[in-house]
């Protein structure tokens, strides 16, 4: 198979992963942190999974069209603010013992 067909296979199978399961579960836990909660073990592994899995995959991006490298920029900035809202939330937290 082609090099670029199969790079192309491969983020398509990426991106439906993203949109599907990724997307819902990295919205609901900024929702989480915008109500002033923090991460639990359960969304702490699930972003060191999506994160770790970001990186692997982003050699596929080179072959990607506009779109879907706007897609991923929105995905990194969506990864840093549920970091930077976590992390404030911890500070709080533990400003108030």
């Amino acid at each position: 198979m082609d090099t670029n067909i199969k790079d192309k296979v491969v983020l398509e199978a990426l991106f439906e992963r993203f949109e599907k399961q990724r997307l819902p579960r990295l919205l609901d836990i900024d929702k989480k942190l915008e109500q002033g909660s923090k991460l639990d073990n359960y969304d702490i592994e699930f972003l060191e999974e999506v994160f770790s899995d970001t990186k692997k995959n982003e050699h596929y991006l080179k072959n990607a069209d506009d779109e879907l490298k706007e897609i991923f920029m929105k995905v990194l900035s969506l990864y840093k603010d549920i970091t930077k809202k976590a992390m404030t939330n911890e500070k709080k937290d533990s400003h108030n013992f």
